[in-house]
């Protein structure tokens, strides 16, 4: 098998087993939980993503790997987790702005992951960080969509009750 292939193949798989995972496991469970807690559970993997600062450090990788993608996988990862961690903060501490900086999180975490995936010229130079888009980008994309999904929930919730308190009036 190609180099390509390898990494295809490994990402798809573990972008099944992670979607089947959550589909069996963590959707009936977050279903019965208060939208704080269930965000609370799906950002926390997302403040580790200064992991992704790994594709700037010497050694790594091979020599070879684009410096664009690089910089961009590595300082996209960092912005998206610091954001992720503001995030954490904000649910703990009940901010106003909490959903409002979830979104903004979601977007740009899954523009960062969309982005690094579409530079597939440096897959024949990851080296040791080979396994950040074969096993980790698939978790934080998993749980992005359904941090998607809660989010889109909760407002159509909000406008379902909304709805409701004016016809009782």
């Amino acid at each position: 098998m190609e180099i390509q292939e390898i990494f295809v193949l490994q990402f798809v798989l573990s972008l099944v087993v992670l979607g089947l995972l959550a589909r069996w496991y963590a959707v009936p469970w977050l279903a019965g939980k208060p939208l704080e807690v269930a965000l609370m559970a799906l950002l926390t993997p997302h403040a580790f993503r200064h992991i992704g600062l790994a594709f700037i450090v010497p050694g790594l990788n091979q020599p070879g790997l684009p410096v664009d993608f690089a910089t961009a996988a590595a300082f996209g990862d960092l912005l998206s987790g610091i954001l992720a961690l503001t995030a954490l903060i904000a649910l703990k501490g009940r901010w106003a702005i909490v959903i409002p900086l979830v979104w903004v999180f979601n977007i740009v975490g899954t523009i960062d992951l969309a982005n690094a995936l579409r530079q597939d010229d440096a897959i024949l130079y990851m080296g040791a960080t080979w396994f950040i888009p074969t096993f980790l980008v698939p978790v934080l994309l998993v749980t992005h969509v359904l941090v998607f999904s809660r989010l889109i929930s909760s407002v159509k919730d909000l406008k379902i009750s909304s709805t409701a308190g004016r016809s009782k009036s």
